[in-house]
């Protein structure tokens, strides 16, 4: 029997439509599809007074792939945009990634060996051999003052669990630099697409048969029959019925407000790492693009326990939930029609780049032989 397409594709975030792009050009009939009134999944800008605002929290584009950094330059400019959030704690402000611009505003030290005594010394009084949980490991990675007021609050509302509660292998190591270098990410490119991202989306999705609205498991049968291969990159779990339990997920809620100010809070990203404080961080959207708007439209992020019906952004990597996800991943490797990919397919959390790079190495694989 003729199918329809080649390929449908479930999803029309960074994987989806990196798969769709590169199908269409090998001469492939593909279809996609998503639950949302719009493309580009959670890297989704809408434009309010001029302002790109990232609608799904903030997204910045790092890489050390030149291969990758090339690849989404086809399609946007980027501008030089570098990502250096801050701290507020109760009113305190400090740098992001810890730095000498912290250690000086904690302790007042000046040179980095003060700074590596003080942290040296903080670790030898906590006593910590071998760390059993999220707090201990952090204080035996960078100390009692830094956890106190710039890790703690903050894990503690992003997770919804005590950080003593939270397994080690969360913090495996922290970012800790010896100098004056506010650039959060190691990595040699780093930007944001002049327009926001949906640029990038749209140039991908032109010309491929593209239906919002519209929900893969309320006609299921339907498409599995008009099409050779499903590209899936939803929730694994709700793909298999949830047969063996749901994942455990994190979710965010964002509280949006337009303000008839040029400028809030003087940078893009503030985290609150306080416990008082209900959410984790407020972004100005105008600084992305370093916005001259008259006005400025800040997003709250309150991180909250994902239930469904809400978006599922952060997976909960813990041993339970990775041993079930194992389970569904047995399932996925029998499957011949169906390809899956992205954050929500593989329960894992990834960067935009990393999700670009894994959609490239899969089309590489289906079309090897093309």
């Amino acid at each position: 029997m003729m199918k329809k397409y080649d390929y449908i594709i479930v999803g029309s975030g960074l994987f989806g439509a990196t798969f769709a792009y590169e199908a269409t050009k090998r001469g492939k009939k593909c279809l996609v599809i998503d639950r949302r009134n719009h493309i580009g999944g959670n890297v989704y800008c809408e434009n309010v007074e001029g302002i790109n605002v990232h609608t799904y929290g903030a997204h910045i584009f790092h890489t050390s792939d030149k291969e990758i950094w090339d690849y989404v330059n086809q399609f946007a400019e980027f501008n030089r945009y570098t990502n250096s959030p801050i701290a507020n704690f109760h009113g305190e402000i400090y740098n992001l990634p810890f730095n000498m611009n912290t250690f000086n505003r904690l302790w007042g030290v000046l040179t980095p060996q003060e700074a590596q005594d003080k942290i040296n010394e903080q670790r030898l009084e906590s006593n910590i051999k071998e760390p059993k949980n999220l707090e201990e490991q952090a204080i035996s990675l960078v100390g009692t003052d830094i956890y106190e007021k710039l890790i703690k609050g903050y894990t503690e509302k992003q997770w919804g669990r005590k950080a003593s509660e939270l397994p080690a292998f969360i913090i495996k190591r922290l970012p800790v630099r010896f100098n004056y270098d506010n650039n959060y990410f190691n990595d040699k490119y780093q930007g944001i697409p002049e327009g926001g991202y949906n640029v990038i989306i749209d140039k991908m999705l032109e010309g491929i048969e593209v239906r919002l609205e519209t929900d893969f498991f309320e006609n299921r049968s339907e498409w599995e029959e008009s099409t050779l291969k499903i590209v899936f990159t939803g929730m694994i779990d709700e793909y298999y019925n949830y047969q063996f339990g749901k994942l455990e997920y994190r979710s965010l809620k964002f509280e949006n407000e337009l303000l008839n100010l040029d400028n809030y809070q003087g940078n893009a990203v503030v985290n609150y790492t306080d416990s008082d404080t209900p959410y984790t961080r407020i972004i100005e959207h105008k600084h992305f693009e370093f916005g001259t708007q008259d006005k400025t439209l800040i997003t709250k992020e309150y991180p909250s326990e994902w239930k469904p019906g809400d978006e599922p952004y952060y997976p909960v990597n813990n041993k339970q939930n990775n041993e079930l996800f194992q389970n569904y991943k047995k399932l996925a490797e029998q499957e011949d029609r169906v390809l899956f990919g992205g954050r929500l397919a593989d329960y894992k959390y990834y960067d935009m780049h990393n999700v670009i790079s894994q959609a490239l190495q899969l089309v590489e694989k289906e079309f090897s032989n093309i």
